[in-house]
């Protein structure tokens, strides 16, 4: 690590051993931000929260969540999970202006909506507050549920029968500013048990939710649609790619290519973060474009999440994951946090001491 790169503080439940390092410029423009990140890796079951308590130092607060995917803000309170078999709501329990053994944000699992395990993907947060995630063995949208696994909001027009079959690999989910499912990405348009598998090259498609149209086709394992400032941005991961979808047009626009399986992207002002995985060699994930070109223009592959700048498509600030992390899947912007702490479940964890009282209810109002 060089003189100028950031001091980085971690903490949590550590093992499996994973490390973390970050460019010079990382923990500055974090900071200049006034945002945190959740961050997760289900490779190895783990949620990171990364903070800049100064534009030289970082924090790094990570605890384990068997298979945790997709992770979305709730608004600034705190924030959602999608993990093996339940969608977690964490809330920050630290008022504005105080802090907790030095955090000034601690986030701590208070609900969940146990759905089994449907190998939940992204996750977002509809205008009455409720999860909606993708529920990608069923291939639809759900809505989490007290009275049930999920509840089917919507699916595919070309999905005929609600089965646990991960006919098409739906996966992403952008929600609009009105807290409405408006676009998802699937890895091809099938309709029968794991039927993407067969052909993942230039299958991809976005599907307007609104109107069951396909706006986008000939992409290549997309994930990761965001609305941001009016336009839809997408990874087309088996490509590399971080690009601009025109519903109208029907097109993807590349903005910049990047060293490895895009896959996790928020966007910030001018800014995306965009997460990279190592390439896995597997039948499903080998033989794609991203290996061709990672050898064609000598790149190495990463596992990291970079700082893109929208109006050139310039890689300014990474924050790389090594040791046992190879992959991630998502992340997430948490406002004005600055040195977030994240509570895990373990028995013999903060969770036990960690105890907060809430407002006076008045008797009657349990009537």
């Amino acid at each position: 690590m060089s003189a100028s790169s950031p001091a980085i503080r971690t903490e949590g439940d550590s093992a499996p051993p994973y490390s973390v390092q970050a460019s010079p410029g990382f923990a500055a423009w974090l900071n200049e931000a006034k945002v945190s990140l959740a961050l997760t890796t289900y490779q190895i079951g783990k949620l990171f929260l990364i903070g800049a308590e100064s534009e030289a130092a970082l924090s790094v607060s990570e605890r384990t969540f068997e298979r945790c995917l997709g992770v979305a803000g709730t608004g600034g309170d705190g924030f959602l999970l999608a993990g093996l078999n339940a969608i977690w709501r964490f809330g920050n329990v630290v008022p504005p202006g105080r802090e907790l053994e030095g955090h000034d944000a601690v986030y701590v699992p208070q609900v969940a909506w146990f759905t089994g395990d449907v190998f939940a993907h992204d996750v977002g947060v509809s205008a009455s507050g409720l999860p909606v995630f993708v529920n990608t063995l069923f291939s639809c949208l759900a809505a989490a549920d007290t009275g049930s696994s999920f509840r089917p909001v919507w699916r595919p027009p070309f999905v005929t029968q609600l089965a646990p079959q991960d006919r098409c690999h739906l996966n992403g989910l952008a929600m609009d500013a009105a807290g409405r499912p408006r676009y998802v990405t699937a890895a091809a348009e099938t309709d029968t048990a794991a039927g993407w598998r067969q052909d993942r090259v230039g299958k991809g498609v976005v599907i307007d939710v609104t109107s069951d149209a396909v706006v986008c086709r000939g992409l290549t394992m997309p994930h990761s649609p965001r609305l941001h400032e009016g336009r839809l941005y997408l990874l087309d991961a088996g490509t590399g790619q971080l690009g601009l979808v025109d519903p109208l047009a029907g097109r993807f626009e590349p903005l910049a290519f990047l060293p490895g399986f895009t896959r996790g992207l928020a966007l910030i002002g001018g800014h995306a973060l965009v997460g990279l995985s190592l390439p896995r060699q597997n039948a499903v994930f080998s033989g794609l474009p991203l290996d061709d070109r990672l050898k064609a223009e000598g790149w190495q592959p990463q596992c990291a999440l970079v700082v893109v700048e929208l109006a050139t498509g310039r890689a300014l600030h990474w924050l790389r994951l090594g040791g046992v992390v190879r992959e991630l899947y998502d992340v997430a912007l948490l406002p004005m946090a600055r040195r977030p702490m994240l509570v895990g479940l373990q028995q013999t964890g903060p969770i036990n001491r960690l105890i907060s009282r809430g407002p006076d209810l008045p008797l009657a109002a349990l009537d």
